[in-house]
C-alpha cells in the first residue's frame, strides 16, 4: 500500500449531543460538506434539546450511534447486567435516531484498547442484535486539551499508515472552536472524509465477528 491510498479519514463525535457545542460542530460540516458519526450519551438523550441536536445532525446525513447510557466505567469491567442495561436503554432512547446498521461504540476510558471495551454478556447482546461494533486508531485527546488536540491530530494523520478512524468530543470545553481550521487543513492535504468506519476498526459488522473480536472482550 502507498502512502496515498490511506488518505482516507471517517470523522466520528463522541459523548453529545451538547447545546453548548453540537450545533457549532455541525455548522462546520455543513460548511465543510465533511460527513461525520455521532456516538451519543444514552441519558443525555432525555434532554429535548440535546435529542433536537441528534435529529438535526441525523437530518444532515450524518450517522447516530450508541455510546452507552452513562460512559462509565467500561463495559468490560462492569457486571452483565449492568452492561447490557447500558447497551439496550440507550437503543431503546435512539429509537429512530439510530443508523438502521445499529452502531455501537464502547468506551474505552481514555482511548485504550483490550478486553476491557467489553464483557461476554455485552458481545453475546451484541452478536444477537446484528450490530456493527466501530473502534478507533486515532484520538488526539481533545477532551483533555482543548488548546493543543490539533497538533495531535496532525501528528496522527501523518503518521497513518491504514485509513483513520478519528474521534473528536461535540463537548462544551472549548477544543471545538478549532474544528473548521483543521478540517480546512486536512482537506487541504488531500484526505477523503467517509462517513464508513474503516474495516480495521470494526471488528463486528452487522453481527459477524472478524477475527480480533474476541480481544476485546473481557473473561467475565
Amino acid at each position: 500500500m502507498n502512502r496515498t491510498d490511506t488518505k482516507e479519514i471517517c470523522l466520528s463525535f463522541d459523548n453529545g449531543p451538547e447545546p453548548e457545542a453540537t450545533p457549532g460542530v455541525l455548522a462546520v460540516l455543513a460548511r465543510r460538506r465533511i460527513p461525520a458519526m455521532f456516538f451519543v450519551i444514552g441519558e443525555k438523550l432525555r434532554d429535548p434539546k440535546a435529542r433536537a441536536l441528534a435529529e438535526k445532525a441525523r437530518d444532515a446525513g450524518h450517522v447516530i450511534g450508541n455510546h452507552t447510557l452513562t460512559h462509565g466505567a467500561p463495559l468490560g469491567r462492569r457486571s452483565s447486567s449492568e452492561a447490557l442495561h447500558e447497551i439496550s436503554e440507550t437503543d431503546a432512547l435512539l429509537g429512530d435516531l439510530a443508523a438502521p446498521e445499529r452502531y455501537f461504540r464502547p468506551n474505552g476510558g481514555g482511548g485504550a484498547l483490550g478486553a476491557h471495551l467489553l464483557n461476554g454478556a455485552a458481545a453475546r447482546h451484541l452478536l444477537a442484535q446484528r450490530a456493527t461494533i466501530v473502534l478507533w486508531n486515532a484520538v488526539p485527546g481533545d477532551f483533555r486539551d482543548a488548546q493543543r488536540w490539533p497538533a495531535t491530530a496532525h501528528a496522527m494523520l501523518r503518521a497513518a499508515r491504514e485509513p483513520v478512524m478519528l474521534v473528536l468530543h461535540d463537548l462544551p470545553n472549548g477544543a471545538m472552536r478549532h474544528l473548521d481550521r483543521f478540517l480546512g487543513e486536512v482537506l487541504d492535504q488531500g484526505w477523503r472524509f467517509h462517513a464508513d468506519p474503516p474495516p480495521g476498526c470494526v471488528p463486528l459488522r452487522r453481527g459477524i465477528p472478524g477475527p480480533d473480536f474476541a480481544r476485546y472482550i473481557s473473561g467475565n
